[in-house]
C-alpha cells in the first residue's frame, strides 16, 4: 500500500474510519451493521460538562444519529455521524461519509435503525442530506439550525461516534471563521475549532451554547505526533443558500478528469508540475491516453507518470493548482491539459465529468 503524504497534514474524517472490505453482506440487503450494535451509553464525561453544556447535550443527543454506509460492489463500509433537521426524517451529514456508499442506515439514541437514501448533496462543501425511509408517521426530534453566523470565542459542542463511542460529547472553542483548508479538494471557508474530534465524528453537529447548529464536522488537522490540532466544520445557517439548495434536493458534484496525483514528487526535485500517479478506469483521462506512474511487484516506484503543467493555458506547478483550476470549471466543460511525457510537451482536451461517475475516485 502506498502511504499518503497528506495524512500528517490533513485527515478527512470518518468515511474510511471503519473500512471492512471483508464484510460478507449480500447485495441489496436493506439492513446491515458496520460496527458493533449501538448502545445507548451514558455520557462518557458527565462531570466534565458544565451544567449549561450538559443541558444542551442532553436535549440535542436524541436528534443526533450514527450514519452507516455500504458499497456492496467493493464491500467497503463506513461510519460517521449525522443529525435530523426535520421531523419527517431529513438527516444532515458530511458528504464524504456517504459519497462512496450505495446503501445507508441511520441509528438513533433509542437503538432503532432505519434505511435511508441520499436525496441531496454539495460535494465541494462536503455536506449531504439523507431521507429516512420506511418510518411511517415521522415525528423525529430534530436540531434547529442557527439563523445567524457564529462568533469567534464562543464555546462549541460536538456530538459524535469516534473511538467506538456512541453519540458522545466533545467540547471546544470556536477559534476562527472562513478558514482555508490549504487543499483544493477540501471545503473552504470553514469554522476552525479546538474540539478534539476524530474519525467517526464526521457529519456530526457543532452546537452553540444555545443548542443551535452552526456547523457540520468535516475534517481535522494533525500535529507531528498525529494528535488532533484543530477541527473544522462547514458553517450552516437556516435559510442560507446551501441549506436551501439541500432542502430542494439539489445534487451538486465536483468536476474531475480522473487523475490521481503523486504528491511526493509533484513540484519537487525540478519536476515543475503535477505528477500523475494513476489514471482512474473508465475516466475521461484514461480515454485521452494519459499515463500514471508504474510500480513493481513490491509497489516500489519504477517510472514517473505524465506531468501536468497547465490547465487551459494556465501554469500549474503542483497537484493542488491542477485540482483548483479544474474545479473552477463545471461538469460538461472541456479543458485543455498541458503535460509532458519523457520530456516531450503534449496537450489533451478532456470533457469534465462528475466525480461520482468515476468509481476509482470514490475513496
Amino acid at each position: 500500500m502506498r502511504a499518503s503524504p497528506w495524512l500528517p497534514v490533513l485527515l478527512i474524517l470518518a468515511l474510511a474510519a471503519y473500512l471492512l472490505p471483508d464484510a460478507k453482506l449480500p447485495f441489496g440487503q436493506p439492513s446491515f451493521q458496520v460496527g458493533p450494535a449501538p448502545q445507548a451509553q451514558a455520557p462518557a464525561l458527565p462531570n466534565q460538562l458544565g451544567a449549561d453544556t450538559r443541558e444542551v447535550f442532553t436535549a440535542s443527543r436524541p436528534a443526533t444519529v450514527r450514519v452507516e454506509s455500504l458499497n456492496p460492489d467493493t464491500r467497503n463500509a463506513g461510519l460517521g455521524t449525522g443529525f435530523f433537521i426535520s421531523q419527517d426524517g431529513l438527516v444532515l451529514t458530511a458528504y464524504h461519509v456517504v459519497s462512496g456508499g450505495r446503501l445507508f442506515q441511520i441509528s438513533t439514541l433509542s437503538g432503532k435503525t432505519y434505511p435511508a437514501t441520499v436525496t441531496a448533496f454539495d460535494a465541494q462543501a462536503d455536506v449531504a442530506v439523507l431521507q429516512v425511509t420506511r418510518a411511517p408517521g415521522g415525528g423525529f426530534p430534530f436540531l434547529p439550525l442557527a439563523p445567524r453566523a457564529p462568533r469567534v470565542g464562543e464555546a462549541v459542542l460536538a456530538i459524535g461516534n469516534s473511538g467506538g463511542d456512541y453519540l458522545q460529547p466533545r467540547q471546544g472553542t470556536l477559534l476562527g471563521l472562513n478558514a482555508q483548508a490549504g487543499r483544493a479538494d477540501f471545503p473552504q471557508g470553514t469554522l476552525e475549532m479546538s474540539a478534539p474530534l476524530s474519525p467517526g465524528d464526521s457529519g456530526g453537529p457543532i452546537l452553540d451554547p444555545t443548542g443551535q447548529v452552526i456547523g457540520v464536522v468535516s475534517y481535522i488537522s494533525l500535529d507531528g505526533s498525529g494528535q488532533t490540532r484543530r477541527s473544522y466544520a462547514v458553517p450552516v445557517v437556516e435559510g442560507g443558500p446551501l441549506i436551501a439548495a439541500l432542502r430542494r434536493g439539489e445534487k451538486k458534484d465536483v468536476p474531475v478528469v480522473g487523475l490521481l496525483f503523486d504528491l511526493v514528487h509533484s513540484g519537487q526535485g525540478g519536476l515543475d508540475g503535477a505528477v500523475i500517479s494513476g489514471v482512474a478506469r473508465r475516466s475521461p483521462a484514461e480515454r485521452a491516453g494519459l499515463r500514471g506512474s508504474t510500480f513493481d511487484a513490491q509497489d516500489n516506484l519504477t517510472a514517473l507518470g505524465d506531468i501536468v503543467t497547465s490547465v487551459n493555458g494556465q501554469r500549474t506547478r503542483d497537484a493542488d493548482q491542477v485540482i483548483a483550476a479544474i474545479r473552477r470549471a463545471r461538469v460538461g466543460d472541456t479543458v485543455t491539459l498541458g503535460y509532458t511525457r519523457d520530456g516531450e510537451a503534449r496537450t489533451a482536451q478532456i470533457t469534465l465529468v462528475p466525480k461520482a461517475s468515476v468509481p476509482d475516485l470514490q475513496e
